[in-house]
C-alpha cells in the first residue's frame, strides 16, 4: 500500500527505510530530488537485482499550475495571437 512520508505524521528516513528493508523493488514519485537523500537509502535499492519487476524507478518533477503555462506561454509568444482553442489547452 502506497505511503506518503511528510516528516509530520510519518518520518521520511524511519518509515522509508523499514520498507525497503524488506522491498525487492520500488516506484517513486517526488517533487524534488536531492543525492544526499538518496544516499540515505542507496544502500537498500543497491541489494535489489534489477531488471523486469526488481528495479527502482523514480519519477522527478512539479506539475505546473494552469496559470503559470498562461504566463510562460504569453511571455514567449508576445506577438502571437492565441485562439481559443490554445486557451483552453493551456
Amino acid at each position: 500500500m502506497p505511503v506518503i512520508y511528510d516528516n509530520i505524521t510519518n518520518q521520511f528516513s524511519e518509515g522509508l527505510i523499514n520498507s525497503l528493508d524488506v522491498s525487492y523493488r520500488g516506484d517513486f514519485c517526488v517533487g524534488y530530488f536531492n543525492l544526499r537523500g538518496w544516499k540515505q537509502v542507496a544502500d537498500y535499492i543497491e541489494k535489489w537485482n534489477g531488471g523486469e519487476g526488481n528495479q527502482c524507478r523514480l519519477l522527478i518533477g512539479m506539475q505546473k499550475l494552469p496559470v503559470d503555462l498562461l504566463k510562460q506561454y504569453l511571455a514567449i509568444n508576445r506577438n502571437s495571437e492565441m485562439d481559443q482553442q490554445e486557451a483552453f489547452r493551456i
